[in-house]
C-alpha cells in the first residue's frame, strides 16, 4: 500500500556550485510511503505525515546553506571546542565563498554536487530513521515551482529575525512581476531576473574591515570579496563573498524592503513612469510594493 502527500512543504535554502557560486532555491516536496497497514487501517495518519515529516524536512534543510562535502572545493573544519563550523569553498579566479557559522546553519551533503538527487537521498536517510516499523519505504519528489515568467536566485540573512532567517546564507528562488504605468513590463521582469541571477543580497550596515582578520588566511586577494558579519540570538555569523556576486542594499534584506528598493531603483531610471513591484519570496508568498 502507498500513501502520498503532494506539497508537503517547500524548502528554501542556498547550496554551494563551483559553476554559480552561492545559489538561492525553494523547492516543493511531495512525499509517498510505502508500507502495510498500521491497527488504525492506515500507513501513517496525514497528521503526523504533514506535522512530523515536514518538521524534519525544515530541520534538516530548510532555511540552511548546504554544502556538498566531497566536491575538492570544500574545506570544512569544526572547532571541537564552540558550535562553529568553518566552511572554505575554494573556487578559482577570486570566486572563492568562507563562512564562519554556527554548526546549524549547515547542511553538509555527501556528495560532489548538491541537486535533487543529492539532497533527496541526504532527507531520505534523515526521515527514514524516524518512521514506524509498518512503513517499508519512502520516496521523497522534490520539485522546484513551474515558473514562466522570469525569476531570480537570491541569498541573504536577516540578523534581526527570531528565528532560522537570521542564517547569514539561506535564500530562494522567487519570480518577480513588474506593472509600470499599470501595464506588465516583461522587460523589467527579465531585467531584474538578470540582475539578481545567484546574487547575495547584503546589508550595508553588515559589512566589515578588510582588516578584521576573520578571512585573511583563506582570501588570496580580500579586495575581490564584500566581508558581511553580525551577532544574532542564533550566534555569530560571518561570511566572505566575491563583490561581482553581490548587491548590496542600505536597508534590511527582507522581502519587503527588496519590493521596496526595487521599486525605488525602478522609479530612478523612469522617474516619469508609477510602478508597482510583486517581489517573491520563494513560493506562494511575497511582498508589494509602489514608487
Amino acid at each position: 500500500m502507498q500513501l502520498f502527500v503532494n506539497d508537503l512543504t517547500v524548502m528554501d535554502f542556498s547550496y554551494l556550485c563551483a559553476q554559480r557560486g552561492m545559489v538561492g532555491e525553494s523547492w516543493i516536496v511531495d512525499v509517498i510511503l510505502d508500507g502495510e497497514l498500521n491497527e488504525e487501517s492506515m500507513v501513517l495518519d496525514f497528521g503526523k505525515v504533514k506535522k512530523e515529516l515536514k518538521f524534519l524536512i525544515d530541520e534538516y534543510v530548510d532555511h540552511k546553506l548546504l554544502v556538498p562535502a566531497e566536491h575538492p572545493f570544500s574545506i570544512i573544519n569544526r572547532d571541537p571546542n564552540t558550535d562553529e563550523v568553518k566552511v572554505d569553498f575554494l573556487r578559482p579566479d577570486g570566486k572563492s565563498i568562507h563562512l564562519l557559522c554556527p554548526a546549524e546553519a549547515y547542511a553538509f551533503v555527501y556528495a560532489e554536487e548538491v541537486d535533487i538527487v543529492s539532497v533527496g537521498q541526504y532527507l531520505k536517510e534523515v526521515i527514514a530513521t524516524h518512521l514506524p516499523s509498518n512503513v517499508e519505504g519512502i520516496e521523497l519528489i522534490l520539485r522546484p515551482e513551474v515558473i514562466n515568467t522570469p525569476f531570480y536566485h537570491y541569498t541573504h540573512g536577516l540578523k534581526k529575525h527570531d528565528g532560522n532567517c537570521q542564517r547569514i546564507a539561506h535564500g530562494h528562488r522567487s519570480k518577480i512581476i513588474v506593472y509600470e504605468n499599470d501595464e506588465l513590463s516583461l522587460d523589467w521582469q527579465e531585467y531584474w531576473a538578470q540582475r539578481w541571477s545567484d546574487i547575495y543580497i547584503g546589508s550595508e550596515e553588515d559589512i566589515i574591515s578588510h582588516q578584521s582578520g576573520l578571512f585573511t588566511q583563506s582570501l588570496s586577494d580580500s579586495s575581490q570579496h564584500f566581508l558581511f558579519a553580525y551577532e544574532s540570538s542564533q550566534g555569530e555569523f560571518s561570511l566572505a563573498i566575491p563583490k561581482a556576486e553581490c548587491e548590496i542594499v542600505n536597508t534590511d534584506s527582507t522581502v519587503e524592503c527588496l519590493a521596496q528598493y526595487i521599486a525605488v531603483e525602478l522609479k530612478q531610471q523612469r522617474p516619469d513612469s508609477d510602478f508597482k513591484v510583486l517581489a517573491y519570496e520563494g513560493v506562494g508568498k511575497g511582498a508589494i510594493a509602489y514608487a
